[in-house]
């Protein structure tokens, strides 16, 4: 039970489906714990220390925030077939950052724009406090038409590396890590709006099949789990022996001292710890809650701001 992938997420959420497809690009089996889309979220927070966005990957007493050191952690545990592409190494986790950032950017607006007043009050007020603005419905609506342009340029990048594709996938011979993570974009804005789609990417004939390539490599087999029965395993499991700490990191910390990691961007609530190791790929922080005892959790280095506590 200790070394299960325990992913904590919701149907409808969009970084989870990015893990779900790598889950499902993996074959892999794990464990599937729904949590609450919006805040409060009892069984979640302890594990996480704060950290409130969604998913979060746990395996034993090690909690993985953010997709993107998720994903790192999968392929480390689960190495074939392997979503990294051979000679793309780095470059496809920069590939990955542009689609959670830049390309999400313009997929929230034309999403919340076009049916904001259809999406609950409360859920809205979640988003406000998770992005620290206020949902203001005249501005989203002004922000459609020209994000539409945006979204459509890009989605014409990546008709032109597919049509450039002997696979059919974006990076080599096989499903990689920046079909999951462009993918991610298409599902969200079709699942609300999926005549756009199809609008948006008129003249570019790569991607409807693409996306169904993408879409049958499904989920892996998930196996439902409770949210308790996820706080007890964490509790009876003991943190696994972490990466080594880079004394040259910028944070400039000692493993032992106490730190704090926040994301760089939204959802910027401020996670306390004893450090346990930086370095470029990640920091990780050892925490203790009365539901979970002892635990690593692990946050990427890129996107999040780390200081001492």
């Amino acid at each position: 039970m200790a070394d299960e992938l325990i992913l904590h997420h919701y149907e409808t959420s969009p970084f989870s489906e990015k893990v779900r497809v790598a889950l499902g690009l993996k074959k892999a089996t794990w464990r599937s714990v729904e949590i609450p889309s919006m805040m409060p979220k009892p069984d979640f927070v302890p594990l996480t220390g704060g950290y409130r966005r969604t998913p979060a990957l746990q395996i034993g007493a090690d909690v993985y925030c953010d997709t993107q050191i998720m994903l790192a952690e999968i392929e480390r545990r689960l190495a074939a077939p392997s979503m990294i592409p051979v000679g793309a190494e780095g470059a496809v986790w920069a590939v990955n950052w542009w689609a959670d950032r830049l390309f999400f950017q313009t997929t929230v607006p034309i999403i919340f724009g076009t049916i904001g007043e259809h999406v609950p009050e409360a859920f809205l007020k979640d988003r406000e406090q998770l992005s620290g603005r206020p949902f203001d419905p005249n501005l989203m609506k002004a922000a459609v038409e020209p994000m539409k342009g945006q979204w459509r340029a890009q989605a014409g990048w990546l008709n032109t590396q597919l049509a450039a594709s002997a696979s059919g996938w974006l990076s080599g011979p096989a499903p990689t890590l920046a079909d999951a993570a462009t993918y991610m974009n298409f599902w969200f804005l079709g699942r609300n709006l999926e005549p756009l789609v199809e609008a948006l990417t008129a003249g570019m004939p790569h991607i409807r099949p693409w996306r169904e390539r993408v879409k049958a490599l499904g989920h892996g087999t998930p196996i439902p789990l409770s949210s308790t029965e996820a706080l007890d395993i964490a509790r009876a499991s003991s943190p696994a022996q972490p990466p080594p700490h880079d004394p040259a990191d910028p944070l400039a910390a000692n493993p032992g001292d106490a730190v704090f990691v926040m994301a760089d961007d939204y959802g910027r609530d401020r996670v306390e710890g004893l450090l346990v190791a930086a370095n470029p790929e990640r920091i990780v922080i050892a925490r203790n809650h009365d539901r979970t005892g002892d635990l690593h959790v692990h946050f990427p280095r890129a996107g999040y701001i780390a200081g001492r506590a």
